[in-house]
């Protein structure tokens, strides 16, 4: 397979039709369509259910655009940095990970970099950490910005001067509001909204020293701003991290007694050879 063939088979998986498709390739629906036939007979699987009205994918189609497109964006990357002026900084930094404050360090970073050499172009991925450890291992971002120690043995990292404080993010009305810390024995039994990685991590009873049962999970989150919508309509109160969800005339945080904090990782696999603007981006963090 090609990448032309790749691109055709990804436009008519996102139009539905071959003819769309071909137009919006600028080509014409027969070569669209043999192309199609050659990488059908190649892989040896049919990759579309062909109906009247709309083409859909099979099992395979499906398994193949996703392979797709991490090709085609791993290939415009590596084309990107290949030709990317010497005289001049310039390219593509890609950064992934998920919600921390870490974020804007990191961003503060980026601009006294971009103000220096404005050719540098900052692509930022969120993500948890098993999506941003499987974009680091194929290439598809620079660094990940991690919580702790995530199975870092294929990787080296600079922990970052920042760190995440844990607490409870809740509604301004709640009795809890009025404590300045809260304590683990508070969580017994409250409705708890936890972010989808600190449940994976099962970090939860080890955190708070009591037994998993006597936590009430409610409902788990990715992104934090769509969590706090569940606190305003009333369905628990969120454990997540200071500063990511702005203080307003309903929501308040209130930190953890003891405290939690947590180290930030910058990370970036080893032995990878990183774009001239990646690694003065690396050199930058290091010092």
């Amino acid at each position: 397979m090609d990448l032309n063939e790749l691109r055709g088979f990804l436009a008519i998986a996102e139009e539905g039709s071959i003819s769309k498709a071909a137009s919006s390739l600028f080509m014409s629906q027969s070569n669209l369509s043999r192309q199609m036939l050659r990488l059908e007979e190649e892989i040896g699987k049919p990759l579309f259910i062909r109906g009247n009205k709309k083409i859909i994918l099979t099992e395979e189609g499906v398994l193949l655009r996703k392979r797709a497109e991490e090709i085609l964006s791993l290939y415009e990357k590596t084309e990107r940095e290949l030709k990317s002026e010497i005289e001049t900084l310039g390219g593509d930094i890609y950064i992934g990970g998920g919600e921390s404050k870490a974020i804007s360090y990191i961003a503060n970073k980026a601009k006294q970099m971009h103000e220096i050499y404005p050719d540098v172009i900052f692509h930022f991925y969120s993500g948890d950490a098993f999506d941003t450890i499987d974009k680091l291992d194929k290439g598809l971002i620079d660094f990940g910005i991690f919580v702790d120690s995530p199975l870092l043995a294929n990787y080296d990292h600079i922990a970052l001067p920042e760190k995440d404080i844990w607490g409870l993010i809740m509604k301004k009305d709640s009795p809890l509001a009025k404590e300045e810390a809260i304590s683990p024995e508070k969580l017994k039994g409250l409705p708890l909204i936890v972010s989808n990685q600190v449940m994976e991590k099962n970090v939860l009873p080890d955190w708070f020293g009591i037994d998993k049962k006597e936590l009430n999970v409610v409902a788990t989150y990715n992104l934090i701003y769509n969590a706090s919508l569940l606190v305003r309509e009333n369905l628990g109160y969120i454990i997540g991290i200071d500063g990511l969800i702005k203080e307003d005339e309903e929501l308040v945080f209130r930190p953890f007694s003891p405290r939690i904090e947590t180290t930030l990782l910058f990370v970036y696999k080893k032995n990878k050879t990183l774009s001239k603007a990646a690694s003065f981006f690396l050199k930058t963090l290091s010092n």
